[in-house]
């Protein structure tokens, strides 16, 4: 199989092209390297070509002979979106809708695109099935829904097969701190650095962390799975309090750690729990690594990370 993964130089992408080469398969990477590091390429064996999804030029270079495009590239978080909306909408929105053209002028045969539990906004109902009502509270989770259904339009308009995967908090190597990054990768590079670590409210809340592992299995199973199109929550269908991570990372990284509260943030929802029988039933997904495993696993690369600066 040939793929094209757009964003694989990013967190998952990086951890997706390495599986899909280990399995023989042959990989374009397109990375345009402003979220994405050069240095999650090295030592990959793919194809790489810097450049941005909405140069169409480079996107059509890229995506030339692909049977299946993973679509990663994206403008990411709920705070980044609330600060830069505009952005986020061009890469996010447009961004699809031209890898959407690409992959249907080039005959691909599958797209398989990275989307977001944010579509669903505050949940009504846990665990929360894909026919949630999709209320975003930012516009992050309003760019993915669009993209979704700009997705799923092309499956019925012209027959291109397209999986929405509805990502809830991915996390796992390669994952790093930044000030747009999510909850683990904050939490544990501030803990290894002896920082105090921010919660926003109580630590109450609850959130559904699915190893990345599990979300490039994911990828590959529904890319494969013929027949299959529409949109499929992915998580670990499990949950957990911010409050009870914090322990955990406290005892993994061996350090007391120095918490301070802060007031809940815009756009943050209370619960998150994902239902995954869909995608169990659709294209066989078993979620595999526990969070303990997965966690000190990450915090154990983590420290290789903190220890190379």
């Amino acid at each position: 199989m040939k793929a094209l993964v757009t964003g694989g130089a990013g967190f998952i992408g990086s951890n997706l092209t390495r599986a899909l080469l280990r399995d023989g398969h042959k990989v374009t990477v397109l990375d345009n390297l402003l979220s994405g590091y050069a240095r999650n390429m090295e030592g990959v064996d793919a194809r790489f070509l810097e450049g941005d999804i909405r140069d169409t030029d480079r996107l059509a270079n890229a995506i030339q002979g692909a049977d299946v495009v993973y679509h990663l590239a994206a403008s990411v978080g709920n705070k980044r979106s609330i600060d830069y909306p505009l952005i986020d909408a061009d890469i996010n929105v447009m961004g699809t809708l031209k890898v959407l053209g690409a992959a249907r002028a080039a005959g691909a045969k599958k797209v398989v695109f990275s989307s977001s539990a944010g579509v669903f906004g505050e949940l009504k109902t846990l665990p929360i099935a894909e026919d949630h009502p999709a209320e975003p509270d930012s516009p992050y989770g309003a760019t993915k829904l669009c993209a979704e259904k700009q997705c799923l339009a092309y499956t019925k308009l012209w027959g291109l097969e397209c999986v929405c995967l509805r990502y809830f908090n991915v996390y796992g190597p390669h994952q790093r701190f930044d000030a747009y990054g999510n909850v683990i990768p904050i939490f544990v590079f501030k803990a290894l650095r002896r920082e105090p670590v921010t919660v926003f409210g109580d630590g109450e809340q609850t959130r559904d962390f699915v190893n990345v592992r599990d979300v490039v299995q994911a990828n590959v199973k529904s890319s494969l799975a013929r027949g299959v199109s529409g949109a499929f929550n992915l998580g670990s269908g499990s949950r957990i309090s911010i409050n009870r991570l914090l322990d955990l990372i406290s005892e993994f990284v061996d350090l007391p750690l120095e918490i301070t509260h802060a007031p809940p943030r815009a756009g943050d929802v209370r619960d998150s729990l994902a239902d995954i029988t869909k995608a169990r039933s659709s294209f066989d997904f078993q979620p595999s690594v526990q969070l303990e495993e997965g966690l000190q696993e990450y915090i154990d690369w983590a420290r290789s990370e903190v220890a190379a600066r």
